[in-house]
């Protein structure tokens, strides 16, 4: 299986996935006080409508899964969506926002090295080159922070389900493309959270969610899961986990873009040294393969001069082959003698 070239007609869909994600970062804010899980039911089961009825329009057949497609997409949906959510929100209870955003931007690395093997062939150079640099950009982009023991468990598992949300899809892309791993994925989260809002919330505590962080879960069920979702499969299903990895880079840039539209301020020279080595890690990475180089006019020739004696006729002073041989000569010496039939 040959590595999947990166255009950017099949990148384009993952930079605008992932610019989204990142921009979500300031409208998630105003979720820190909203109920978790109810929440975040409440927005992929929207999500999973929304998806359904674009599939129709389009009309997207969405396949039903089976046998061990089961466990793929609920993994996609238990740890993609889920535990992500939840290491996320304990993660900052014990460290910095900035340690769980660095956390995560790792995942072009892990990518990188498992996502290939996964796709049945080896990791490329030329990603894993790239991978640390762009994690190192990101870095400097988010900062570092400070943080405790189980600030860095939590922010290890956020890592971890990054890198699942990809990886776990790759084995049930090729049969169900981007819409159905993303429909399916949906609504088994939606259903996971649903279950985490009646047994550990409690139903009763959506009445305190306020109408603006109503607001924020419609934008974020709409372009961050439903769109984002659709978009980022569309590009790991034309390029490789691999490659798709390394835009997961795009994230920080978005964010710290809408950080500053939004009033944060212009961003210090730490941070546009990150954008810049971010950049050129990215650059770096899914730049076009070199053509393999034209073949010499000596090697044309000598090629001919192959074929040509493959071509002409046996010469007619030429022993023939006993029978029962095949036409078969073992060397012995200089000389070849007939094999034995």
């Amino acid at each position: 299986m040959n590595t999947p070239s990166a255009s950017l007609r099949d990148l384009a869909p993952g930079i605008a996935g992932m610019a989204l994600v990142g921009s979500s970062v300031t409208v998630s804010r105003s979720l820190v006080d909203a109920p978790l899980f109810g929440v975040q039911a409440v927005r992929y089961a929207a999500a999973a409508l929304i998806l359904l009825a674009l599939a129709r329009w389009a009309r997207v057949r969405i396949l039903r899964p089976r046998g061990r497609e089961w466990l793929w997409l609920a993994g996609i949906a238990a740890t993609g969506l889920v535990l992500f959510n939840v290491a996320v929100v304990r993660g900052v209870a014990h460290a910095e926002p900035a340690v769980i955003a660095v956390a995560v931007a790792s995942v072009p690395i892990l990518l990188g090295l498992i996502g290939p093997l996964l796709e049945g062939r080896g990791p490329s150079r030329q990603v894993l080159l790239a991978a640390p640099v762009v994690v190192a950009g990101a870095v400097l982009v988010e900062g570092t922070g400070r943080t405790d023991a189980a600030g860095v468990a939590w922010a290890a598992l956020a890592l971890g389900c990054e890198a699942g949300f990809t990886l776990l899809a790759v084995p049930v892309l090729r049969r169900h493309g981007a819409w159905g791993v993303s429909v399916h994925a949906v609504w088994l989260g939606a259903v996971m959270l649903a279950g985490l809002t009646v047994f550990v919330e409690g139903p009763s505590e959506l009445a305190s969610v306020t109408a603006g962080q109503w607001a924020a879960a419609g934008y974020l069920a709409v372009m961050v899961t439903a769109v984002a979702f659709l978009l980022w499969y569309r590009t790991v299903a034309a390029v490789g986990s691999g490659r798709a990895g390394l835009l997961t880079g795009v994230a920080p840039l978005a964010a710290a873009a809408a950080g500053a539209v939004t009033g944060g301020g212009v961003p210090g020279p730490a941070v546009w040294l990150g954008l810049g080595v971010l950049i050129a890690g990215l650059a770096a990475g899914l730049r076009p393969p070199r053509p393999a180089a034209a073949p010499t006019r000596q090697a044309v020739s000598a090629s001919r001069a192959v074929s040509a004696s493959r071509a002409a006729p046996p010469s007619p002073t030429a022993p023939a082959a006993p029978a029962g041989s095949a036409g078969c000569a073992v060397e012995t010496g200089a000389e070849r003698a007939p094999a034995a039939p």
